[in-house]
This record gives structure tokens, sequence and C-alpha cells, in this order.
């Protein structure tokens, strides 16, 4: 693809200055909020509003609208994309200037690591009872199980298994199962549920969701389970987990679709208010899955209170076809 001569004059116009070639440079690394971008450039929020609007008017930065909050990414289209490839390698990252600026990305990105952990310490114990506050959990794991499939899985793999009930769930259907989660507390916790349920012989450790550093094709059975919605890159967990799907297999991902409820964010490190099953297919295939039909689970009306419009589960799948032998 090419592109008009004044379009090239306005993507250079729009990076051809110092803070918003700094705002780029970032975005490429990460999925950002004004009020984080503010933080790390420490400039003021409408200085950065007024930059981010320029770059994503030029196309080289996507708006993301979540709930209340914004947050940014750079291009990843094949017009703004390319541009963004082309651009940032000509300058020198070992700049100091930009370097600083990873440095501060770090810091934001720690802060949030802690947040999150101090949130999954304090309720590593009553996990499941967090999960239920917003459906019933017996239709949610009956609609699972149905969507999973009778089975024997060869190799069952839970991505952000935190309490476990996934690998107690289906991990009897599976010949070998394997849940990963960055938070200790949460392991401890699914360990004591895998071993009151008998099922000594599934393995759960430490694992990073965006690198679990396991093989190509490992599992004919990937579940992400309640996960996105805290993530700050959900498809790049989502392409890691599609990586993770043997020619044959499927991947379940389980998580909230699209709602208001804004007090999740502080009250529950949501960072995500949900997702739309157009954007979770589309992630779907851009990891080489074929998407099947969504199952949507919403909420009891009879249990809800006042103006409350509660939570709606969504159950979107993919698998891959057994012909993508090379795919996986």
């Amino acid at each position: 693809m090419t592109l008009s001569a004044q379009d090239v004059v306005e993507m250079l116009r729009a990076a051809g200055e110092p803070t918003r070639l700094r705002i780029l440079a970032l975005l490429a690394r990460d999925e950002l909020a004004v009020m984080e971008l503010s933080q790390i450039l420490d400039q003021s929020q409408p200085r950065v509003s007024r930059h981010l609007k320029l770059l994503t008017e030029a196309g080289l930065v996507e708006r993301c609208p979540d709930g209340a909050w914004v947050f940014y990414r750079a291009a990843t289209g094949e017009r703004g994309g390319k541009a963004v490839q082309y651009l940032l390698p000509l300058a020198d990252p070992a700049d100091v200037v930009f370097a600083r600026d990873r440095e501060r990305l770090e810091a934001v990105r720690r802060t949030r690591l802690t947040e999150a952990a101090a949130y999954f310490a304090r309720n590593a114990a009553r996990w499941d009872e967090v999960r239920s506050l917003y459906v019933s959990e017996d239709a949610v794991e009956a609609a699972i199980v149905a969507a999973a499939g009778p089975g024997p899985y060869r190799r069952l793999i839970d991505l952000g298994t935190g309490a476990g009930r996934m690998l107690t769930l289906l991990g009897e259907r599976a010949e070998q199962a394997l849940g990963l989660d960055l938070s200790q507390q949460m392991l401890n916790v699914a360990r004591n549920h895998l071993a009151e349920a008998g099922l000594n012989r599934i393995d759960v450790r430490h694992g990073d969701i965006f690198d679990t550093g396991l093989p190509d094709g490992s599992g004919d059975l990937v579940v992400v389970h309640r996960v996105l919605h805290f993530l700050s890159e959900p498809a790049a967990a989502l392409a890691e987990a599609g990586r993770l799907v043997a020619p044959g297999g499927r991947l379940l991902v389980v998580d909230f679709a699209p709602h208001d409820h804004e007090e999740l964010r502080v009250a529950h490190q949501h960072r995500r208010l949900g997702f739309s099953t157009d954007e979770i297919e589309h992630w779907l295939t851009a990891a080489g899955l074929k998407p099947s039909p969504a199952v949507s689970l919403p909420p009891d009306p009879a249990a809800l209170t006042g103006a409350d419009r509660g939570l709606t589960v969504m159950i979107w799948g993919g698998h891959r076809l057994l012909a993508d032998r090379n795919a996986a």
C-alpha cells in the first residue's frame, strides 16, 4: 500500500515534534491512558491530550474508548501501522530521552503489577466469591463445559488460572493439565483446591500469560477465564494463547460483555470494562483461529435491584483446523 503525498506530509508533521515522537515510541510499547502518559512525560494531561489528538488525526495512533477511560496505542492497520514501523526505527533507541521514557514506562507497569498483586493477595482466599458476585456460576460453568466439549483432552492449559477453578472443572477430562499465574498467593489457593478435588497430578506454576515459554501447539484445550479485563494488552494475551492451540484444538475465552460499572476499576482493578464479540473475534482470527458462535449469559433479572443492570458473561471460542499443522 502506498500513501498520498498529503498523507505522508500529515504523518511527518504529526510525528515531527519531540513530545509527539516520544508518545509514539511509548505507544508502540504499550497501550496507555492519558494519565499514564502524563506521568511518564511529566506534562499536563490537557497538553498530552492535544498531542494525542494530532497523532490520532494523522492516523499514527488509535483511540480505544473503554467506559469513562480512553486508551491509546500505536496504529496497527496497514496505513498507519506501516508508517509507525518505518518512522520509529529511524530514532536512536539509546537516546537519553527515549531511555528515560522507557524507565518511567517500566515504573508505570510496576505500579500496575503492584496494585494487581496487592488486590490478588487481599482476595486470594475468597477469589471464587469475588467471581460469583455478578452472575450464576453454575450456569456459567455448565456453559463452559458444553463449549469445551466432552474430551478427553491431550493437554489442558489454563492461563491466569487464579484459584484453579477451570482446572478442577475440566481437569478430569484431560490426560495432562497445566495452570499458569503470576500470583503466588493465587497458585497456593489453586494447589489447595486441586488437592481437595483429588487432582494432584495437575501442575500449576508461575507463568506470564504474555510469554508462557511453552512450545507452539502445546494444548488441545486452552482456557482464558475472566483474565482479559485485568490486562493492559488483551490482544497480545490472546495472540499468545492462540499460539498454544494445537491443530484440531480450541481456545475458550470467558469474560464480560461491555458494561458501565466504573466502580470495578478501583474496587477490583478491572482495566477494561468488558469486550465486544467483534473485538474478540478479530483477535481470534488474527491468532489463526476460526471463531465459534459466542455464548451470552446475562444475569438473572430477579437478582438485580434498582437500576443495576448486572454483568453479562460471554464465552467466545476459536479452533485451529486440523489442516493447520504448520500453524501451531
